[in-house]
């Protein structure tokens, strides 16, 4: 087992599995930060909205003089020549400003995709512990495509038709300010009931995206574990979770299409309201002679235009708002601090390894704690000399897979120093220090894609004869050369065409094409055969000489030749020393050894 528990120090309630899920909103200068990226298409399209609302404002005019023109008041023809034009004009200007606005939609989605994924795979080691992966996928697939929605749902249409809002306010005015005062008046009622509702939107869009995250979060975790469902006879519970998830996700929706369904009609009542509210007081102002025919046409019609921006608006303030749901579960994640930032700021130059034989390794009183209730490692201190072997053993939840993970710099000690041919591991960029291991940890991945791609991963430019000698030496070679496609065969998701043992031994391939001086196991062989397992510790003594090896182990007889064993219970180093001399002087050792037949 990993000796890992969550930390609560980073735990926030979703992480945890609550339904709670925090509910702070996201600032909307967080959303104008990703359309910075884009400003100059925005500028753009926002030109072309104010040129298309200033045609759209032109179009009643050019009707005003229609009329007039039946009237004998100029040219008929002239006059509507000219609005054919404007409006053809106010097409074509639609059209383009539509398209410049999805393709800018679609690059801030790629923008947020982009950065959401760079951030995601350079954040601490304690983020994936308490964090769910579905959640985070989520967070990049459902979560980025709902941000887009600020775009194309209006906000920059608002923008053009604030100018169409203030132009028909302005000729209204001019027009009559009796009828003006009646629009006012309804609309008004109209706009604070959507302002008043669209922050309950955007809290319920937030709901509604972490219900999907937990779906998510459920269905990756049934897929990867389907087989042990299965053969549990689980299927129909795993089911049922799934379908309560999912139920979770459209209570949400529907509590968002409820407040939208009372919201859109608003809208419509406001256009409504007002237009019979003018038609019937204009056609009095009408017969008394106090306007005219032509006027109230004109004033109706500019209604209409200052209506629609208002829809405009109302849909920006939504659309917005939920967006801002979105953005603040994107920004959660964003605003935790990657894993390279947190290096200090001073530097040591790693000293080279003597000889080429690898590196030393030392831990000095070395304390940590995944919880600060629940210490893992106390006061470890061990010695690894260069170019040696040393196993570390000791009962499950001992803290074997810590002191790799710490070598690692997964996490950083509590107290003491771990040091690297004596350099504090703390002195050294993250980089300079896995650089200088390779690591197999326990259960480890195989990643989709060819065995070429798993080999090489940490070591791209490596060329096939290194690929094939790596392979050769945890006994895969024959493995590779029994498929047509050789090192360029398919594997699937997990590994799928490889058996347990032959995926950590392709793992430990992977390790041991980088050279580096450093190697670190943790359980290599628990999933092996008796046969493989001696011809994998062959191979690891084979690369002993020319690097240092740590191994974690739970089978004794992996590590029985090794240079020294390092025995741990509860968080200590209770004894160390060879395999002959840890029987006579560690009753724990001894006793390990008994079980496994060894004593």
């Amino acid at each position: 087992m990993t000796d890992t528990v969550s930390d609560p120090k980073t735990t926030s309630p979703d992480e945890t599995g609550s339904t709670e899920p925090q509910l702070e909103p996201a600032p909307l200068r967080s959303l104008i930060g990703f359309l910075g990226e884009h400003r100059r298409v925005l500028v753009v399209v926002v030109l072309l909205s104010l040129i298309g609302a200033g045609l759209t404002l032109l179009q009643p005019l050019m009707i005003n003089r229609i009329i007039a023109s039946v009237g004998g008041e100029g040219s008929l023809a002239a006059a509507a020549t000219l609005l054919i034009a404007v409006v053809l004009a106010s097409s074509v200007v639609g059209a383009v400003q539509q398209f410049l606005l999805e393709r800018t939609a679609e690059g801030l989605v790629l923008s947020a995709r982009r950065r959401l994924v760079t951030h995601l795979l350079r954040l601490p080691i304690r983020v994936y512990d308490t964090r769910r992966a579905g959640d985070l996928v989520s967070r990049v697939g459902s979560d980025t495509t709902m941000v887009r929605t600020a775009l194309t749902g209006g906000l920059v249409d608002a923008l053009g038709g604030a100018l169409v809002f203030v132009g028909s306010l302005v000729a209204m005015v001019l027009i009559d300010p009796v009828l003006l005062g009646i629009t006012l008046g309804v609309v008004s009622i109209a706009a604070v009931s959507v302002i008043v509702a669209s922050g309950r939107i955007q809290r319920l869009s937030r709901s509604a995206q972490d219900a999907v995250g937990r779906l998510a979060s459920g269905v990756e975790r049934a897929v990867s574990a389907v087989r042990t469902i299965r053969a549990a006879g689980a299927t129909d519970r795993e089911v049922d979770r799934l379908s309560n998830e999912a139920q979770d996700a459209y209570g949400f929706g529907v509590r968002v299409a409820r407040i939208g369904a009372i919201l859109w009609p608003i809208s419509g009542l406001a256009v409504q309201g007002s237009f019979l509210a003018v038609l019937g007081v204009g056609g009095y102002r009408v017969a008394n002679g106090s306007l005219s025919v032509a006027d109230l046409i004109t004033f109706i019609l500019f209604l209409f235009m200052m209506v629609m921006p208002l829809g405009q608006f109302f849909a920006a303030i939504t659309t917005v708002r939920a967006a801002l749901g979105a953005l603040a579960r994107i920004d959660e994640i964003l605003a935790v601090a990657p894993e390279a930032d947190r290096d200090p700021a001073r530097r040591a130059d790693p000293r080279p390894a003597p000889g080429g034989g690898g590196i030393g390794v030392e831990f000095r009183d070395v304390e940590f704690a995944y919880r600060p209730d629940r210490p893992v490692l106390a006061g470890v201190s061990f010695a690894v000399p260069p170019g040696s072997t040393t196993a570390v053993v000791g009962p499950s939840g001992a803290g074997k897979s810590t002191v790799l993970a710490l070598i690692e710099r997964f996490y950083e000690p509590t107290g003491g120093a771990i040091r690297l041919d004596g350099v504090d591991v703390r002195d050294l960029p993250r980089s300079v220090v896995r650089s200088r291991i390779g690591y197999v940890e326990q259960d480890a991945p195989v990643l989709a894609g060819t065995i070429r791609d798993n080999v090489v991963l940490a070591a791209p430019d490596v060329g096939d004869a290194r690929c094939r000698e790596v392979l050769a030496a945890v006994d895969l070679l024959h493995r590779v050369d029994a498929h047509p496609d050789g090192l360029d065969a398919v594997l699937g998701d997990a590994g799928a065409g490889l058996s347990g043992g032959e995926r950590q031994r392709l793992a430990i391939a992977r390790a041991l094409v980088t050279d580096a001086p450093l190697l670190l196991l943790d359980e290599p062989t628990a999933s092996l055969d008796s046969v493989t397992e001696q011809a994998l510790t062959a191979a690891i003594h084979s690369v002993s000489s020319r690097r240092t090896v740590m191994i974690v182990a739970h089978r004794l007889a992996t590590v029985i030749e090794a240079d020294q064993i390092v025995v741990m219970d509860a968080g200590r180093v209770v004894a160390a020393g060879r395999h002959a001399e840890l029987l006579a002087t560690s009753e724990l050792y001894r006793q390990l050894a008994e079980h496994q037949l060894l004593a």
